[in-house]
């Protein structure tokens, strides 16, 4: 018996409003408010993209950059809470993390 079933015992006559039901987050990672900054520089004559804000914790922040890597199939690393993926991935990574609810901002031409 879960807490929802003992909640329910506890109170029968509840109905649960629409504000009150649970927001399950993909995937356990933590969507945050301020949105993630998108951008776009190249290093050494190589293009990369560039995330960084995020506020999570490191656990979330991995699998974040994990799913990218293994949806966009290329390389990429996480340094100094950034995100950083091998390619100009602007478009896709936008608008893969606005599909999990993240607020995205794109900087850079």
């Amino acid at each position: 018996m879960d807490l929802k079933d003992q909640l329910k015992n506890l109170f029968p006559d509840h109905q649960i409003e629409e504000n009150e039901k649970e927001t399950k987050e993909e995937d356990g990672i933590w969507l945050q408010d301020n949105p993630i900054i998108c951008k776009y520089e190249k290093r050494k004559g190589k293009p990369i993209t560039i995330l960084e804000g995020y506020t999570g914790a490191d656990s979330d922040f991995k699998k974040l950059a994990k799913e990218l890597k293994t949806k966009l199939s290329v390389g990429g690393t996480i340094k100094d809470e950034t995100i950083i993926i091998q390619g100009d991935y602007r478009d896709k990574i936008m608008e893969i993390l606005k599909n999990k609810g993240f607020k995205v901002k794109r900087v850079g031409g």
